[in-house]
């Protein structure tokens, strides 16, 4: 099978907004990160700073995810100051309280092995399709109510907010990063379509009467097959058009929130 590589990144459907979000694809990773618009400033610039700047090699241990932002948050900060002064003291004053903030996951791949980090609720995955496994590098499906942890363009990083593993992967894997309403609508799907294996963890998640519990009572009752109706129908979207179009549909099934949406994939 030849392989196939995509990244895709839609602002919120219909609403007039910036996206936040940015996404990035190269021989080397693939790579999410989901600006966070509730707080600071320049949000979207942080977000596309971020996934533009990781390096060819994997980042393996908060050490050097910690380093790697110390070199290079600087000219991004002295930019932003720049834009911030020229718009005034409102805007300069926020910037310099808050700052812009972001998540980040990103898969480096070669063979065998895939190294992955995220921090945040921005989630990296591997399915295998032979064995029906999903991996991926969350905790639990109540954990997306949860306030994420987030990557500062000035202040430090918290060792509590980093995730890494790797991922073993064989010859028809496929790899893919999204931010975090499309990462919790797939993995939703997926426990759903394993009931008797995550019976626990989806009433856990229904339980905590959040608005994601709303989506898993809405998805319950829904036939479907996980890989042919949930990731092969993300991957056959094609363009920033087809993917709103899909998203638009869970939208009204009430099955996703409202949100940036990112996506990102890679077949091995």
């Amino acid at each position: 099978m030849r392989a196939r590589v995509r990244a895709i990144s839609i602002a919120k459907p219909n609403q007039g907004t910036i996206n936040e979000d940015a996404v990035k694809a190269t021989t080397d990773f693939i790579a999410v990160s989901d600006g966070a618009g509730g707080g600071g400033i320049y949000a979207d610039k942080w977000s596309a700073y971020l996934v533009d700047h990781l390096p060819a090699q994997p980042i393996l241990t908060f050490a050097e995810l910690d380093a790697w932002v110390e070199s290079i948050w600087e000219p991004f900060y002295n930019d932003c100051e720049a834009m911030a002064k020229a718009a005034g003291g409102m805007v300069l004053n926020k910037f310099y309280d808050e700052g812009s903030f972001a998540t980040l996951a990103a898969i480096w791949y070669s063979s065998n092995v895939c190294h992955w980090i995220a921090y945040g609720d921005s989630v990296a995955f591997c399915y295998n399709p032979d064995d029906d496994i999903l991996q991926h590098s969350f905790g639990h499906l109540r954990d997306f109510g949860n306030p994420p942890y987030l990557i500062n363009c000035k202040d430090e990083l918290s060792e509590n907010g980093f995730k890494s593993g790797t991922f073993e992967t064989s010859t028809n894997s496929i790899i893919f990063c999204t931010s975090d309403a499309l990462a919790h609508y797939i993995l939703m799907m997926y426990e759903l379509s394993h009931y008797s294996t995550f019976a626990d963890e989806i009433q856990e998640a229904e339980r905590t009467g959040t608005r994601e519990s709303a989506f898993i009572k809405n998805a319950s009752s829904a036939k479907f097959d996980f890989r042919k109706d949930v990731l092969q129908k993300l991957m056959n979207c094609k363009s920033r058009y087809t993917l709103e179009k899909h998203i638009s549909k869970l939208l009204k099934n009430k099955l996703i929130a409202l949100d940036d949406y990112s996506f990102t994939f890679k077949t091995l």
